[in-house]
């Protein structure tokens, strides 16, 4: 039993510790080995696949030298790579150690595969330990951290990784090649939908408020300790005993992928639960326990490990698991490719989450009973060092009900006394809180707008929760640290879009889809009222335009000025963001000619982007003609790939 437990252990904290590497790895293909929307799709997609391609070799390895001498050195190396991401100071550097760790980590993948043939149990309890820890960390992952806890943490996480490797495991059955092959499918739809911190923050927000304002962490990550709970119980309780409960689990999988692709806020957290439940069932009908384990324990008695009982056919049912698993990723990698290249190249994407859950559900009812063996521990014995399904759900799970507890809770109200003569509005495009050197750095970004005390902030490129970019809500993070409540406005899908921050109290939040005009990402004007008191309010729309293919946002420009001017209804009036547009060119003269006025006028030039050697003034705020700009600035940084812009603004008097 001991030896299972280990197998177990080991296999939860590597697959902990290969998500922490690919939460780093992931944001590096878009923000240093290429930029998203001017790097062909193609190019990023060929370099992420290669990777993934290459770790395919491991199985013949695994082989030809077995199981065990593969693993190690592969668990070595990730954990090597892991700790090292603790200090990269970003850049290529980040991207090669990401990539090392990354390839490491798929190396040992494929290695524990060929000598661990019950991993549900292992892959169940590292995902959903994962999902806990993001939470518990505000999505703010210790790999992007760089203080003593983080250095801490990650260093024991490490250590019981490598010592839990070392130790000698059980030998596996000739079975668990089903299960491997769930692996990556399940790790994609985990850290897109049902096991994503930030995923449920976000839903959370649509069902309080419509996803405007920041609420009580209490309630606001409420659906994460759900989710964690109902996946682990469903995958550590066994298959159903009943015919017709095997289906419950694939239907509620492929019910939750639906609803995620919707592409509707509010229904983000019933396709967090329903995906949940239905992957944790799904593994439970791949989880067949081997017909050895009753046999094993004189071996595991005297120490007998995998190298010493390796036969010429056990070799092969281990390289049958490595490609079950080498197979499992690269699902996982196509289908992030598939998913996320949609935003640039401009075809539908909501099919793929469908389609792989689809898989998943396909490969988990085709799973046969072996006869003879339990399926729920109600009707049997549990396997052989098979972790106890309510002790453990109810530990992880009540460590995941810690994260509403360290959350930050943003205030809601001013922290000024009465409407103010002036006020600094800052524009920023925050390029998913991601600098030029790579790095996900909050407080840089911080900083970077905090210098200029702004009153209103204007945000674009908001993630709230792309595996893509780590599975962070920035929105949520940036709020936090400048303790502004913020509004949020979805674009491209339901967590990426714009956003408005502001210490004076909101209303009447508006959002208006823009005319695609073939660009590929999605792009919306979020209208709000910003309340200063004593009947002062002033109209403030935050956009980000995306220009069609050799053109100019011209018809976008004219649709959020439409918008605004209709909705400013005789209110001071304030539209600003990266309007990928130019003074002098037709999309910025649509603001004009609508009577707005340039409010950096006095600053030009101005230039924004790139931030290390601006030369495009593309970042704009416009302003009615009752309030009078004054000391325009894009403040130098590198923080994002553009520079913020700020002004203040007087507003009429009263």
């Amino acid at each position: 039993m001991r030896y299972r437990q280990l197998t177990t252990a080991s296999l939860a904290l590597g697959v902990i510790l290969l998500i922490d590497v690919l939460r780093v790895w992931l944001p590096g293909i878009i923000t240093i080995f290429g930029q998203a929307a001017s790097t062909p799709a193609e190019l990023m997609g060929a370099f992420a696949l290669g990777w993934f391609v290459l770790a395919a070799a491991a199985p013949a390895l695994v082989r030809r030298v077995g199981a065990r001498p593969v693993t190690v050195a592969a668990a070595v190396l990730l954990a090597a790579a892991r700790l090292a991401l603790t200090a990269t100071p970003g850049g290529r550097v980040q991207l090669w150690l990401a990539t090392a760790g990354l390839l490491a980590g798929l190396v040992w993948l494929a290695g524990a595969a060929g000598g661990i043939d019950r991993p549900v149990p292992g892959l169940a309890l590292g995902l959903a330990v994962n999902a806990a820890l993001h939470g518990l960390l505000d999505t703010y992952d210790l790999a992007w951290r760089s203080d003593w806890m983080a250095w801490l943490l990650s260093a024991v996480a490490v250590g019981a990784f490598l010592l839990a490797t070392a130790a000698r495991s059980a030998p596996p059955g000739p079975g668990g090649a089903r299960s491997w092959l769930l692996a990556g499918p399940v790790l994609l739809l985990a850290g897109m939908v049902a096991l994503a911190p930030a995923l449920a923050q976000a839903g959370m927000s649509y069902l309080m408020t419509g996803g405007d304002v920041a609420g009580s962490p209490f309630v606001g990550l409420a659906p994460l300790p759900v989710a964690v709970a109902v996946f682990l119980l469903a995958a550590l309780a066994g298959p159903p005993n009943r015919r017709w409960g095997r289906a419950l689990g694939p239907v509620a999988l492929l019910a939750g992928a639906v609803l995620f692709a919707l592409d509707h806020g509010d229904l983000l957290v019933a396709a967090i639960l329903l995906t949940a439940v239905g992957l944790g069932a799904c593994l439970a009908l791949t989880d067949r326990p081997a017909s050895a384990d009753a046999a094993s324990g004189s071996a595991t008695a005297v120490g007998v490990g995998v190298g010493e009982a390796d036969t010429v056919d056990a070799r092969r049912a281990a390289a049958r698991r490595g490609y079950a698993a080498a197979g499992g990723m690269l699902v996982f990698v196509l289908a992030a490719v598939a998913y996320y290249s949609a935003y640039d190249l401009g075809y539908p994407n909501g099919a793929v989450p469908v389609v792989v859950a689809g898989l998943v559900a396909a490969v988990a009812l085709t799973a046969r009973p072996v006869a003879g063996l339990p399926t729920r521990p109600s009707a049997g014995r549990r396997p052989a060092g098979s972790p106890s399904p309510l002790p453990t759900t109810a530990a992880v799970t009540a460590l995941a009900l810690l994260a509403p507890v360290f959350a930050d809770e943003v205030g809601v109200s001013t922290n000024r006394n009465g409407p103010p003569e002036q006020i600094r509005v800052v524009a920023y495009n925050i390029r998913m809180g991601f600098g030029l050197d790579g790095r996900f750095d909050l407080p840089a970004l911080a900083a970077a707008i905090d210098r200029q005390q702004p009153d209103v902030v204007l945000l674009s490129e908001v993630d709230r929760g792309w595996l893509l970019n780590g599975g962070h809500d920035t929105l949520d993070l940036l709020a936090d640290r400048l303790d502004m409540p913020y509004v949020f406005g979805p674009a491209a899908d339901a967590v990426w879009g714009d956003a408005v921050l502001s210490r004076w109290p909101t209303e009447d939040a508006r959002t208006l889809r823009l005319p695609d005009v073939g660009a590929p990402t999605g792009a919306q004007a979020l209208a709000v009222t910003v309340n200063f008191s004593d009947g002062v309010r002033c109209a403030v729309v935050s956009t980000h335009l995306q220009p069609p293919p050799g053109g100019g946002p011209v018809v976008q420009a004219r649709s959020v000025v439409d918008f605004a001017t209709e909705y400013a209804d005789g209110l001071p009036l304030v539209v600003g963001g990266d309007l990928n547009t130019e003074p002098g060119d037709e999309a910025f003269g649509q603001f004009t000619a609508a009577g707005l006025v340039d409010a950096l006028a006095a600053g030009r030039p101005l230039a924004t982007s790139p931030a290390d050697d601006p030369r495009q003034q593309i970042d704009h705020v416009f302003v009615s003609p009752g309030l009078i700009p004054s000391d325009p600035v894009a403040p130098p940084g590198t923080a994002s790939d553009h520079l913020p812009v700020a002004v203040t603004l007087t507003l009429p008097p009263r």
